[in-house]
């Protein structure tokens, strides 16, 4: 589309937000963006309509049909609710349960979406305050509901907000019902085909009773209570970020039997401005400085950050050197799985029947530590909704150990379906308290997984591309990854490749073509080099980004070697960044 037409398109559709079906508020401000001089806020905000990703809705919020406002979100439900009565329509009484994180709007969104809801004749169960994306996914199984929303943007920056949809299983949801939804959306028109006005009366708000049936169900994971007990008073730094972890995760801690849990008091505060960081994102050094430097003070043996939906993980421990390190999502995953398959094996769990997830970007280790113990195995799309659609597809016929992904999302329970920073921050603690039963840190835990099972070092770098010029950037680039493949990669020769939009694997060795087993497609480029190394392209469902995930692979033979493997592994990744250009 031509740089004018595009210009006189979203011109049009602005234009229509000015009628008295919006609000004043809503009218000036897009009036506002009409009589800027640079279309370029005017195009970002109506250029498109916001769909559904791996994440459901997600974007900023402002005025328009790309930004997140009562009006998007007031759309995105009413097309849920007409589905919703299409599946369910043999149903007396179709129920759902709203979620709602820290976020400037949340709580302003999630009220809307009950109104819109109890307008279509819906029960609607929302919670009375902000809480964490997995207690939303437990009490849709809980409470027996078709489905249910949560109104967060997880780890993204203030300017966010998000709405996330899940089915009557407490899982994101996925083809057909995400596509189904969509198509719905998509015939509401006009702001007038959404019912606001809600019916009190099938508005049932929740809280302290779902809280507690949780903290019980969650206490019943431990594994190793006899090592808690010992380590009951270890010093644990914990923070939420600024948001819902604050709710739980020191309850889950407690009713595992730890009693000296340290706050960072400034990020206890609730707050959707997340005012002491730039982005509440445990994956980032500058979001658990706070903790960090509140461990060194107190001299703590582990740090726990939970992101603001209290759904990924982040952790930091100290190395041989008493220095503190913050631990990747394939760090804590790694752990999480090993140690779950060592206390389910040890407490005669484990019967033949059991298994793991991953995704395709997380590092293969666990893979290692899975068929080396006899546990299935599956490797899955980026996404804890692929997860939880193994975990749906195995219900009543296989047993769930846990599941993990490199950005800092694990679950270690079947009766939530999405990844729970309560249960992996509670689990984790549970690992520390254990390793040091046996004589170990978490980190000399970590160094011994790699001697037996295989050294691994992953790194994640997320290229950002804004708005529609970022957009076609980036579907030129993965067009030119996919033209003109690469046939090595910094030195070392191309084994296979695997397209995962044409659900092909191509081995470049045998020269022979085999089918991927997945189930549907996904915008995923993967190479393998001889040398064991794995080098994953996408583009982010849920932010305007490319994201590479490299991950290199080496064999020690004992913990004094773990030095030089980690150096050759940084160079061996700074040489694959330069390789492609990023």
């Amino acid at each position: 589309m031509e740089n004018n037409e595009l210009i006189q398109m979203v011109r049009s559709k602005a234009q229509g937000w000015l009628t008295d079906n919006y609000d004043a508020e809503t009218r000036a401000e897009v009036q506002a963006l009409l009589d800027k001089e640079d279309p370029a806020d005017l195009i970002d905000s109506f250029y498109k309509d916001l769909e559904f990703g791996t994440g459901g809705l997600r974007g900023i919020m402002g005025v328009g049909t790309n930004r997140m406002n009562i009006y998007t979100v007031g759309a995105a439900t009413q097309g849920l609710s007409n589905y919703l009565k299409k599946e369910f329509s043999d149903l007396k009484e179709i129920k759902v349960v709203i979620g709602h994180d820290c976020r400037n709007n949340s709580r302003k969104f999630a009220e809307t979406s009950a109104n819109i809801f109890s307008a279509n004749g819906i029960k609607v169960y929302l919670f009375d305050s902000l809480r964490p994306t997995p207690e939303m996914s437990y009490a849709i199984r809980k409470l027996g509901c078709q489905s249910g929303i949560i109104l967060t943007a997880s780890h993204n920056p203030k300017e966010y907000n998000g709405y996330k949809a899940y089915w009557s299983d407490g899982a994101q949801m996925i083809t057909p019902h995400d596509r189904n939804t969509i198509a719905e959306v998509n015939k509401i028109r006009t702001v007038s085909d959404i019912k606001f006005k809600g019916n009190p009366a099938l508005i049932e708000i929740i809280g302290e009773e779902i809280d507690s049936q949780f903290i019980h169900d969650l206490r019943t994971l431990s594994l190793s209570q006899e090592s808690i007990k010992r380590h009951h008073d270890m010093k644990i730094v914990y923070t939420p970020i600024h948001g819902t972890g604050v709710k739980l995760i020191p309850r889950s801690l407690a009713a595992f039997g730890f009693t000296n849990i340290i706050h960072v008091p400034e990020q206890d505060v609730i707050s959707g401005d997340f005012p002491t960081v730039k982005s509440p994102n445990p994956e980032e050094p500058a979001a658990m400085a706070m903790a960090v430097a509140k461990a060194k003070e107190t001299d703590a043996e582990l740090v726990l950050a939970s992101d603001p939906d209290a759904d990924r993980v982040g952790a930091a421990v100290k190395n041989n050197e008493g220095e503190w390190v913050l631990l990747n999502g394939n760090q804590t995953a790694l752990m999480l799985v090993y140690y779950l398959i060592r206390r389910w094996k040890e407490l005669g769990k484990i019967q033949g029947k059991e298994y793991i997830v991953k995704t395709i970007v997380t590092t293969e280790t666990i893979r290692a530590i899975a068929e080396a113990n006899g546990v299935g195995f599956y490797d899955v799309y980026t996404g804890f909704k692929w997860i939880a659609n193994v975990m749906r597809q195995n219900e009543g016929k296989l047993k769930f150990i846990g599941g993990g992904e490199e950005s800092y999302g694990f679950l270690c329970e079947d009766f939530v379906r999405d990844k729970d920073a309560v249960s992996a921050c509670s689990m984790l603690a549970e690992i520390a308290a254990w390793a040091k039963d046996n004589g170990m840190t978490m980190y000399q835990l970590l160094q011994n997984i790699y001697v037996e099972y295989g050294f691994s070092k992953e790194k994640g770098i997320s290229v950002v591309k804004k708005g529609k010029s970022g957009a076609d950037e980036i579907e030129a680039m993965m067009k030119r990854y996919r033209e003109t493949p690469h046939t090595e990669i910094a030195g070392f020769k191309v084994t296979h490749i695997n397209d995962f939009s044409t659900l092909k694997s191509y081995d470049l060795l045998e020269n022979e073509t085999i089918s991927l087993d997945m189930p549907t497609t996904s915008n995923v480029l993967q190479y393998f080099t001889e040398d064991g190394t794995k080098v994953s392209i996408r583009p982010s469902g849920t932010e305007p980004k490319i994201k590479y995930y490299i991950e290199v692979h080496s064999k020690v033979k004992g913990l004094d070697e773990l030095e030089a493997a980690d150096a050759a592994a940084i160079a061996k990744i700074e040489e694959i960044k330069k390789f492609f250009g990023i």
